[in-house]
């Protein structure tokens, strides 16, 4: 038997990185996931998981910050289903800067990918779970976090912000949905660097300012006591214990997946 078989999951910001390891993980381990992402197709990567996946994940695009979408997903969930037992809401972006230089447009659309995205996905997650069968295990909302939800960083204070608040939201939750008889649990993942396209992303800012590309691996390998950036998979691997019946007893804290990052 797999860790979550039969589960029903919602992966956002799925067409990449940690969202497509943790499609593929969530599948392979038995549960059946709708994938989502803001693009009209799935890229190469997450098409690649469709298919091997023998039809344990579909697709459907979705603009998380778009509350009428999300109502989209959770119908076309529901109806092909029946319910919903894991949300995990991955879509995220980063803002790398000085924090007097950030503009209004560009803070609006972090806030709202970042805050107002994992929100309306919770509150939509909660109006499908709450009332489940007691013969069902508990449901599971899983949120991204990062270790800059954690500990500040000097350039990127909008980033941290985000990040903290998905944190305490993430706790909030937790005990709200407790508190009110819900049989769900909610928790967020904090991981380090992790090699994807924003890593990458960031790095290329670092190469535009000068830092040679050997001292940017050096820099982003040694943030970690473990000598190396964390892979999707290790993130992935994190989702899916959180997910399962392993965190049967795990609500309202953070899984830190960070190589040791945070831990000096």
């Amino acid at each position: 038997m797999n860790r979550v078989d039969d589960r029903i999951a919602i992966v956002t910001g799925a067409a990449g990185g940690i969202g497509t390891a943790t499609c593929r993980l969530l599948a392979e381990n038995g549960a059946q996931v709708i994938a989502t992402d803001l693009r009209e197709a799935p890229g190469d990567g997450l098409g690649a998981v469709i298919a091997a996946s023998g039809g344990r994940v579909r697709y459907l695009r979705h603009d998380v910050t778009d509350d009428t979408q999300w109502g989209a997903v959770l119908e076309a969930t529901l109806a092909a289903h029946g319910r919903l037992d894991v949300l995990v809401n991955n879509a995220g972006l980063f803002m790398h800067g000085r924090t007097e230089d950030a503009d209004a447009a560009s803070i609006d659309r972090l806030f709202d990918v970042n805050l107002k995205g994992v929100v309306l996905g919770t509150q939509h997650a909660f109006r499908a779970m709450k009332s489940r069968s007691r013969d069902l295990p508990l449901a599971s909302i899983v949120n991204l976090s990062s270790v800059a939800g954690l500990k500040g960083s000097q350039m990127a204070s909008l980033y941290c912000l985000t990040k903290g608040g998905v944190r305490l939201f993430s706790k909030s939750c937790a005990v709200e949905a407790a508190h009110l008889g819900y049989r769900i649990r909610v928790n967020s993942i904090h991981p380090g660097i992790v090699d994807t396209d924003m890593a990458q992303g960031v790095a290329a800012g670092m190469r535009a300012n000068g830092v040679p590309p050997d001292q940017i691996d050096r820099m982003m390998a040694g943030a970690h006591p473990l000598a190396r950036m964390a892979t999707a998979d290790d993130i992935g691997r994190g989702i899916v214990f959180l997910a399962s019946d392993d965190a049967a007893f795990i609500t309202g804290t953070e899984l830190v997946v960070d190589g040791g990052m945070t831990a000096r």
